[in-house]
């Protein structure tokens, strides 16, 4: 019994360490040690499908009338939990990427609530330590399959509107069916880099994934 315990532990560590993994293995991490992995369902020139598995993140609420605005407040008061401002005291790696939760507003001048997550290293993927600040709470994501639009430069509130719009535009015109009650925005890179940015809109896929070889 004890041997099959400790054998079910390490197939734990190690789902974990295969969802989130050595940035190496992804062509856009380039500034963490470790990146949330995927893998590639179907692609064609205006989007993809990925399968990401279920990840635990460490999460904050910030209402607001813009995600710029949402992402420097939220942004700050994770970065604290990451470096000490938690129960153990400890210092945690920076991974990638990092993912704003979206509604899709029904009214034009509407504030909305922005959900701003850090991906938890595989070392604290099972039992993080304990945030200091009450607005700081752990979510995780399901198992899930995602349809994915890449764009460069910086993720601003209006580029990210727009690539969200796109995609949307591209996923309707195929018929596909997926979650409109909100999406993610999600950037790789940290505001020191400045060439070869990645940033991504997901959007739920719901039902069977559609991806036509052309459009």
């Amino acid at each position: 019994m004890v041997y099959f315990a400790g054998l079910v532990g390490l197939l734990l560590i190690l789902t974990a360490e295969a969802r989130v993994g050595n940035s190496s293995e992804s062509s856009f991490c380039t500034e963490s040690r470790e990146c949330l992995l995927y893998d590639l369902v179907c692609k064609n020139d205006d989007y993809e499908v990925r399968h990401y598995d279920s990840v635990k993140w460490v999460s904050t609420d910030e209402e607001c009338y813009f995600m710029d605005k949402a992402m420097y407040t939220a942004f700050g008061r994770l970065f604290k939990y990451i470096t000490g401002s938690n129960e153990a005291g400890v210092n945690i790696d920076m991974t990638a990427p990092v993912t704003v939760k979206i509604e899709e507003k029904k009214k034009m001048w509407a504030s909305s609530v922005f959900t701003i997550s850090f991906l938890l290293p595989s070392d604290y993927q099972m039992t993080p330590p304990q945030p200091t600040d009450e607005k700081v709470y752990f979510t995780e994501t399901p198992d899930m399959k995602v349809y994915v639009r890449s764009y460069g430069g910086w993720m601003m509130s209006l580029a990210s509107s727009v690539n969200s719009m796109l995609l949307k535009r591209q996923l309707d015109n195929v018929q596909a069916t997926y979650n409109k009650d909100y999406h993610y925005a999600v950037g790789y890179d940290s505001p020191m880099k400045i060439l070869n940015r990645h940033n991504e809109v997901w959007y739920m896929v719901e039902g069977e994934p559609v991806c036509p070889t052309s459009s």
